[in-house]
């Protein structure tokens, strides 16, 4: 993953966040579990990218 392509697809979920919580009317308890997920998917992907998580598929919990 380049720094450029980090970078712009950070301004772009950014910018898209922004828009939905100016633009569209909706509840604010709804705004902010869909900024919570935004934010919680957003923290997993630049893991993923930086290679700091391994394949999720292949984590197995207990035996």
């Amino acid at each position: 993953m380049s720094l450029v392509n980090l970078v712009v697809t950070l301004v772009l979920v950014g910018v898209g966040l922004w828009v939905i919580n100016t633009y569209v009317p909706m509840d604010r308890k709804i705004r902010q579990i869909l900024n919570v997920v935004v934010v919680i998917f957003v923290i997993i992907w630049l893991l993923y990218g930086f290679g700091l998580t391994g394949n999720m598929g292949a984590m197995r919990v207990g035996g």
